[in-house]
């Protein structure tokens, strides 16, 4: 059975987005709609109109700004984001990306990458609970030691209303929506000692 995923890819090098776009296309499993996106100008009104499941983005499109205003602008927050690399990149700027192809991956490579986005793209209910980013259990993590969504926001280097959004995704993800409910999720799962919790 194939999984359909609509594909936005935002390069600036008609080469690389048609290349891209081929081998996505011929990967097996997938049933994809693959948009292309060239510049800056083009990218909120593409993502509002399209509305894709994956953004593949080129980290150094000129003029591009942070994946969390590029989602809540085009109103596409769940939509999962990939960085597109032609090198070595500093790792700290890519936390915030969902995963990383280089221009090097081999088609299986990027069959494999594009198969475990799948897993949280779409109707993954009974999935979620195993699929909390690693940025989602620091800010679990945060939480539970007693941090407020500042105190947060400053030791990750988010803005405050990046903080609340993850805070939401994590309380739908795992159905739990009290710090004491989450506490219990911390401890059960090893993500925190009991010790390291304000009482």
């Amino acid at each position: 059975m194939s999984t359909s995923l609509t594909i936005a890819i935002a390069e600036p090098s008609a080469i690389i987005r048609g290349g891209l776009e081929t081998i996505l296309k011929r990967l097996p499993g997938f049933r994809l709609q693959v948009v292309e996106i060239a510049s800056p100008e083009m990218l909120q009104e593409t993502l509002r109109t399209h509305k894709p499941d994956v953004l593949i983005i080129n980290p150094t499109l000129p003029g591009c700004y942070s994946l969390f205003q590029i989602k809540e602008d085009a109103n596409c927050m769940d939509m999962k984001c990939v960085a597109l690399l032609y090198a070595a990149a500093d790792p700290f700027l890519l936390r915030a990306y969902d995963e990383q192809i280089s221009v090097y991956d081999s088609p299986e490579e990027l069959r494999h990458k594009l198969n475990q986005l799948v897993i949280t793209v779409g109707d993954t209910d009974n999935d979620e609970q195993q699929t909390l980013s690693t940025r989602e259990k620091e800010i679990l993590i945060c939480v539970v030691k007693g941090m407020t969504n500042r105190e947060i926001a400053d030791q990750l280097c988010l803005s405050t209303h990046t903080v609340v959004t993850h805070r939401r995704n994590i309380a739908r993800k795992l159905q739990v929506h009290s710090v004491s409910g989450l506490t219990v999720y911390a401890i059960v799962n090893k993500l925190v000692e009991l010790n390291d919790i304000k009482l």
